[in-house]
């Protein structure tokens, strides 16, 4: 009987990974890109902490994550604790409390790292970064619509430069269902069908909603064609005030970013489910995989939106960065100099020991250059 191989030290669990040179520098660098437009935008950062106590952490719009947040008794306090999932619910919570008093509107932006009990088939990592913005304390097309400039100007920061809003109403398909009074069964049947995007199960499931939902469904794409199909729906009161806020939400983002892609999908429902009114998601050209999600909600008693955008699918998404020039310096060589070519945008690496052939030790670190008589000379690359 042989003894078990011991266990591989580089294995991870499900979803997580290492993030290794030079893609851990490159998003880092995208982050405070990132970063940088929210703050140029009036947003102040605020950092909140990985854990909370459960109790808090899930509270109101935390609900909508319990079912993915890592949970932990804290040896401290003997209370439970959790993972944060998603950093909404932290920042209802600090805005709530912390700066209750605060002007609104309240313009707060984070950057973190969040862990989420499952991945999904598209985006399977269980450790997901986040940057993002809350405006608090304004209901308006002008807050929805910020929401979505701002995120669409930080994307461009960080390299993306053809992004993809969609904008989505959550409330409207439970609206229109609850004004039909579809009962329980038929209710969850219609859902499914409209999750699944099936326009034959709509029609045989939606009664006398099955046309409305029907060409609903079928508008789904670029944003003046789904607002046609909204106008022209039949919708009870509550149903056509979520649809003429739509509208005017679109207006005033075009009237700043004409050009932006704005798509529309009138009965989509899914995401998180503390949206109270206009959602968004963010796509890559040519890629499924979001890059972004955010929406309206509810901050206490305040009317909030907030857009958290996801550094890591970002960087799948976008052109490749150039890496940053690696500068040898051998032992002896001139600091000054060394300082100037790092204000001109190189990492120096600096010789611990004279080396007889500096060149082959530039290459052996994987340096592109060689601080030779004062420049950087070019090394030739690898046969």
């Amino acid at each position: 009987m042989t003894d078990d191989l011991p266990p591989n030290p580089a294995l991870l669990p499900a979803g997580l990974r290492d993030l290794l040179p030079p893609e851990a520098a490159t998003e880092a660098a995208a982050v405070e890109a990132l970063m940088e437009v929210f703050a140029a935008h009036g947003y102040d950062r605020i950092r909140p902490p990985l854990l909370e106590f459960e109790d808090s952490l899930l509270a109101g719009s935390g609900a909508a994550v319990a079912d993915q947040t890592f949970r932990l008794m804290d040896p401290d306090s003997q209370r439970m604790m959790g993972l944060r999932a998603d950093t909404t619910p932290q920042v209802v919570r600090i805005a709530t409390t912390r700066l209750a008093g605060a002007p609104r509107p309240l313009r707060l932006s984070y950057a973190g790292q969040c862990l989420r009990v499952r991945g999904s088939q598209i985006a399977p990592d269980r450790q997901v970064p986040q940057a993002g913005i809350e405006l608090i304390g304004r209901d308006s097309p002008a807050a929805d619509a910020e929401i979505v400039l701002v995120g669409a100007e930080a994307l461009a920061a960080a390299g993306l430069a053809r992004p993809s809003f969609d904008l989505t109403l959550p409330t409207l398909t439970p609206a229109l269902m609850d004004d039909a009074g579809i009962e329980a069964a038929p209710h969850a049947a219609l859902a499914r069908a409209l999750d699944r995007k099936d326009a034959a199960s709509v029609a045989r499931h939606g009664g006398r909603l099955a046309p409305v939902l029907t060409d609903l469904l079928l508008a789904a794409g670029p944003a003046d064609r789904a607002l046609a199909a909204l106008a022209a729906a039949p919708l009870p009161p509550a149903a056509r005030a979520l649809a003429e806020r739509l509208a005017a939400t679109v207006a005033a983002i075009r009237a700043r970013a004409p050009a932006l892609r704005l798509t529309i999908d009138p009965v989509e429902f899914r995401g998180f489910r503390y949206h109270t009114g206009i959602a968004v998601t963010v796509y890559a050209p040519g890629r499924h995989e979001e890059i972004g999600r955010g929406g309206r909600y509810l901050c206490g008693e305040d009317p909030a939106t907030g857009l958290s955008l996801y550094p890591d699918a970002l960087l799948r998404a976008a052109p490749p960065r150039a890496p940053r020039p690696r500068l040898f310096v051998p032992v002896g060589a001139d600091a000054d100099t060394a300082a100037r070519f790092r204000g001109l945008g190189y990492a120096t690496v600096a010789g611990l020991d004279p080396a007889a052939d500096p060149a082959a030790e530039a290459r052996r670190l994987l340096c592109t250059h060689l601080l030779r008589n004062g420049e950087a000379a070019k090394l030739p690359s690898a046969p």
